[in-house]
């Protein structure tokens, strides 16, 4: 039931993202167009208009005027993030085009058009701060009465310094003669911008199920100091640093559920590449090696592949994978697989 409130909080905060299309946008090569800015991302600036149905993707760097009075959260490339709205500033014949946040901080911040690597839209109301998607795939064979599902959703609620995300997985598979096998997984998080430029400090929360590995619940909690490394219009590239608490209670068929409790460090890293508008790659890794069980190593990584089909609608294919180098005796030490279907998005992913 939880879940399911989540769902459709988030759908309906996809109602509310729209407004009216007084924005303005002006090509390099003289076209202008009123419309309605969602933001930018992957070097791609998403728009909406009243003639056309579904959100356009326009390659930043032909744009030569913007100027909306929406309130953008907008990251620049050394890191810093303002909050305002936008304007174009002249920077005189030939000359790059200036992006201006208005209300933001004295004075006015400005910088060139390669210097703002996102704008996410946002609002003084609650619901129109998130963006996400929702994923579905699902596999049928009739020679061994054969299915595998996957299911995926995400939502991120983006302020001017920090943002929180939370993300669920879960994948099941089954044919004749053998057991149902599923995996899923919810992780949280929360991340805050440093006065240093391009570090932060973030906590993380999971909480997986695994029957391949006999898992009935892992709890992670840990959290640490980060940096990016890279930041541009094309990728972002970010690791992190600290320390994490883990319980996991396994179960099996004979035996009473069983528990075990571990200190250990935590490696995190994170990793986006874009290809304007058609693709983009995202990947995740935690590495925990235990501090109170030396030896032990346990990872954790994720993988999606996106392909844009049309309008907020993408293919997406995905990696999952777990591992254990110490597992208790009878347990197996991993969990992988792979997955396809189809990715819808809301607000700007």
């Amino acid at each position: 039931m939880k879940f399911l409130a989540i769902v459709v909080s988030l759908l309906l905060s996809t109602i509310l993202h729209a407004r009216d299309k007084t924005d303005i946008m002006v090509m390099k090569n003289g076209d202008r167009f009123t419309c309605a800015i969602k933001g930018l991302a992957s070097g791609v600036l998403y728009v909406d208009f009243d003639y056309i149905d579904g959100t356009a993707s326009v390659d930043w760097s032909k744009v030569a005027q913007l100027d909306s009075n929406q309130l953008f959260v907008v990251k620049m490339a050394d890191g810093s993030v303002h909050v305002g709205t936008l304007h174009s500033v002249s920077a005189g014949p030939g000359g790059p085009l200036k992006i201006e946040v208005i209300g933001s901080s004295e004075p006015e911040p400005s910088a060139e058009r390669s210097e703002v690597v996102r704008m996410i839209g946002t609002s003084d109301r609650f619901w129109q701060r998130f963006n996400g998607d929702i994923s579905l795939g699902v596999i049928y064979a009739k020679g061994n009465q054969s299915t595998q599902y996957s299911l995926g959703s995400e939502a991120t609620y983006v302020r001017q310094r920090w943002s929180a995300r939370a993300s669920f997985d879960s994948n099941l598979a089954s044919s004749t003669g053998t057991n149902v096998s599923t995996r899923n997984s919810l992780h949280l998080s929360g991340l805050r911008l440093l006065p240093a430029k391009n570090w932060f400090y973030s906590g993380i929360a999971t909480f997986l199920q695994s029957s391949e590995q006999g898992i009935g619940l892992q709890s992670t909690i840990g959290g640490g100091i980060g940096h990016y490394l890279k930041n541009t219009d094309t990728a972002t590239v970010s690791v992190l640093g600290g320390v994490a608490w883990q319980n996991t209670e396994y179960k099996a068929l004979t035996v009473p559920a069983t528990g075990q409790n571990a200190a250990a460090a935590l490696i995190y890293a994170e990793a986006n590449l874009f290809k304007f508008s058609k693709t983009n790659f995202d990947v995740t890794a935690t590495l925990l090696p235990a501090l109170s069980d030396f030896g032990r190593v346990r990872f954790e990584t994720n993988a999606a592949y996106y392909i844009k089909l049309i309008g907020n609608l993408k293919w997406n294919v995905s990696f999952y994978g777990n591992w254990d180098s110490r597992p208790p005796p009878g347990f197996a030490g991993s969990d992988y697989g792979t997955s396809s279907g189809i990715s819808w998005s809301f607000g700007l992913k």
